[in-house]
């Protein structure tokens, strides 16, 4: 065999060779169409979001966040807080609730009929506005 015709079949299968290893390498619009069906599956699974709370209220959200309503649960130091309450012309409601776990720090909320907030927090049954 000659050697330019040696030289020209080697260059031939080397471009065959790489040309078919071409096809082995990744596609970036397949990656691209593999990930956007991974996303369309992904919010299919996501469950729709709640209207309505565990006691049936609506719910309400601010800038698509939920706002956890707490329920009504009465502490060791419920009654403190409620005078502490009064002192500073906060009456109605159901009086003060517990809104942190009940432990040596707790913390009160009061809704007044004048539409105000009064927060107290209790330490070792030592209660302060907040």
């Amino acid at each position: 065999m000659k050697p330019s015709l040696a030289v020209l079949l080697s260059c031939s299968l080397l471009s065959s060779l790489l040309l078919g290893a071409c096809s082995w390498l990744p596609s970036r619009a397949r990656d691209e169409a593999e990930a956007a069906a991974a996303a369309q599956v992904a919010a299919a699974r996501q469950p729709a979001p709640r209207t309505v709370a565990a006691d049936g209220t609506p719910l309400v959200r601010v800038d698509g966040v939920e706002i956890e309503k707490v329920p009504f649960q009465a502490g060791v130091s419920s009654t403190t807080v409620e005078r502490l309450a009064r002192q500073r012309e906060c009456v109605g409601g159901l009086g003060a609730g517990l809104i942190s776990a009940p432990g040596p720090v707790e913390i009160y909320r009061m809704a007044c009929d004048n539409g105000k907030v009064f927060m107290a927090r209790c330490e070792l049954r030592q209660c302060k506005a907040m």
